[in-house]
């Protein structure tokens, strides 16, 4: 359920930019942020900082095509959300706060938080999503510039990266638990 509302904002831009308006796909886009973000209050959780960043992404390009130009094609739009999010997941891993890791902190026991493996596993994880999100940037740039592909290879590029960093995310954990030994059953997601 957790990666369904993470993911939520982004597959109804995606959804609704094959057929609404990209200023409408960025409204809903960003009113589903908000909506997560407030979930996340009312239920005690912290602030996550891939969701601000996807309110100001969502809000920011929304603002240039409603203020100051309505020009851009549905795939520059798109470049201009992926751009912004491979910044924010950037910023993340800068300031030493891997996106993931907010999230991460949520489902597992303070004492597996506090593994020197856990803050590296946070930085490697959130590393797919920063490179599905420059997959998804490359797709979407070479469908506006290389005129003779389709416009679903862009969907193509972006559903194969994004359900492989989904994959990766759901794996990972799994993955050093069998190799450097299983948490407590207690520290597993229950969902």
């Amino acid at each position: 359920m957790t990666i369904f509302l993470i993911l939520a904002p982004y597959g109804a831009f995606a959804t609704l930019m094959l057929v609404a308006s990209a200023n409408l796909s960025l409204l809903c886009a960003a009113l589903i942020c908000l909506a997560v973000i407030a979930s996340d209050i009312a239920r005690g959780r912290s602030i996550k900082i891939l969701g601000v960043g996807s309110v100001i992404v969502f809000t920011a390009v929304g603002g240039y095509l409603t203020f100051i130009d309505a020009t851009p094609s549905s795939i520059a739009v798109k470049i201009a959300v992926d751009a912004g999010m491979l910044l924010v997941t950037l910023f993340s891993i800068l300031i030493g706060q891997p996106f993931t890791r907010q999230y991460a902190l949520e489902q597992v026991a303070a004492e597996i938080a506090k593994l020197p493996g856990f803050t590296h596993a946070n930085y490697l994880i959130t590393g797919a999503w920063a490179a599905a999100t420059l997959l998804m940037l490359i797709g979407n740039i070479a469908v506006l510039y290389v005129p003779a592909l389709p416009l679903w290879t862009g969907l193509l590029i972006a559903f194969a990266a994004r359900n492989a960093a989904v994959c990766f995310t759901r794996w990972y954990p799994q993955y050093r638990a069998a190799k450097y030994g299983a948490p407590p059953a207690s520290a597993l997601p229950s969902h």
